[in-house]
């Protein structure tokens, strides 16, 4: 899941709530929606192997 921050920002976050905070975990930030996008990707790439 992709949000755009306030600084102008990308921040990709976790799809499932982390059942400790009951938040999203922080999978990282990008200047650029596609770079969020191309890591998501890689995520999930990485999560099916």
């Amino acid at each position: 899941m992709i949000r755009k921050l306030k600084s102008g920002e990308y921040r990709l976050y976790s799809r499932k709530k982390d059942p400790k905070t009951g938040k999203r975990r922080n999978l990282g930030t990008f200047g650029t929606r596609k770079a969020a996008e191309e890591h998501e990707r890689a995520v999930q790439f990485f999560k099916r192997r």
